[in-house]
């Protein structure tokens, strides 16, 4: 495949290695950054020598079959370049974790999007390994043995401190509590984005109308003196953060999710499915984040294209469709 990336930093980065892996062409990269531009795609990314430059021009995307795109977490911010490579009759693949179901924060740019797209003949999806897989997609696909389902309970949980920088800065290691808050409150730092979005996943995969959908998160302070690196964070200085996201029918509690990701934590994913007859809990040794991002989105990246034109969810290529005892 010939493929774009959108946005250089370090998810398109470890994209470029899994696609070069793959035996796939990179045919262009753009990054705003001017620390970065004119510099070789390949050398930055720790891959040797590629003779592809990154560029700032959108037109070095020509020739690419699909476009990979991972620039931010929110598709107000971002849905001028994704109207841009839409206009260019790209089939875009994004890591905006709520372009994942942009139909709950987002329902006019997503319709707008929607409709662009399917002018154009050309296929949108957010994904990526949370939101996008491990808490919504792999859910829907263990429900599979069921007939009909009571409530689904999933829970990934990673140490956070083994994760790049950018990933424990957005989770507050090293910051007080009340500033983290703050900043959580102000949208400086962004913590875990997607719970309400999984929870949709799941739902539109049931066809099920949910009546309400709550969110939350808050920091984890350490108990006592940690190191992460050659940082030391002090007691009473936060960790990381534990969150959730919740769907009711009726006033019942029918989709809980949970995110824990701060420094210490047990890694693993466990997705437990009541139903009607029986009842399974699937557990994993927990995956990486950030590989496990790349990897997802280069293993959708030949599938997006056989798909409907127009914007798609990760609940409209998967088969399955549970239902829910309601």
């Amino acid at each position: 495949m010939r493929i774009g990336l959108f946005g250089y930093g370090a998810i398109n980065r470890l994209v470029a290695k899994v696609v070069l892996e793959r035996g796939w062409e990179i045919v262009g990269v753009v990054d705003k950054d001017p620390r970065i531009l004119g510099e070789d795609a390949g050398e930055l990314a720790g891959l040797g020598t590629l003779g592809i430059k990154v560029s700032n021009k959108p037109e070095v995307l020509k020739n690419a079959e699909i476009v990979l795109h991972a620039t931010g977490s929110y598709l107000d911010k971002i849905h001028s370049q994704l109207e841009m490579l839409i206009k260019m009759h790209k089939d875009v693949l994004s890591t905006c974790e709520t372009l994942a179901y942009p139909y709950y924060r987002y329902p006019e740019l997503a319709k707008k999007l929607d409709e662009l797209a399917a002018s154009r003949g050309v296929t949108v999806l957010g994904a990526g390994i949370n939101p996008g897989f491990l808490l919504d997609a792999l859910v829907i696909i263990l429900s599979a043995p069921f007939n009909i389902i009571r409530r689904i309970r999933a829970v990934r949980s990673l140490d956070a401190g083994k994760r790049r920088l950018p990933f424990r800065v957005k989770v507050g290691i090293g910051l007080e509590p009340k500033a983290y808050v703050d900043k959580l409150r102000k949208g400086e730092l962004t913590g875990h984005v997607g719970y309400a979005e999984s929870v949709y996943i799941i739902a539109q995969s049931m066809g099920i109308k949910l009546s309400r959908v709550e969110e939350a998160q808050e920091p984890v302070v350490a108990e006592s003196e940690v190191s992460v690196g050659s940082q030391k964070i002090s007691a009473g200085k936060v960790i990381g953060i534990k969150g959730y996201g919740r769907g009711y029918v009726d006033g019942r509690e029918v989709i809980a999710i949970e995110f824990h990701a701060y420094v210490g934590a047990n890694e693993y994913e466990e997705v437990s499915i009541s139903g009607k007859d029986y009842s399974v809990t699937w557990r994993s040794t927990g995956v990486p984040g950030d590989l496990g991002t790349a990897s997802v989105i280069v293993n959708l990246a030949e599938a997006v294209a056989a798909y409907r034109p127009g914007l798609i969810t990760m609940a409209d290529i998967i088969p399955f469709r549970p239902r829910l005892l309601t």
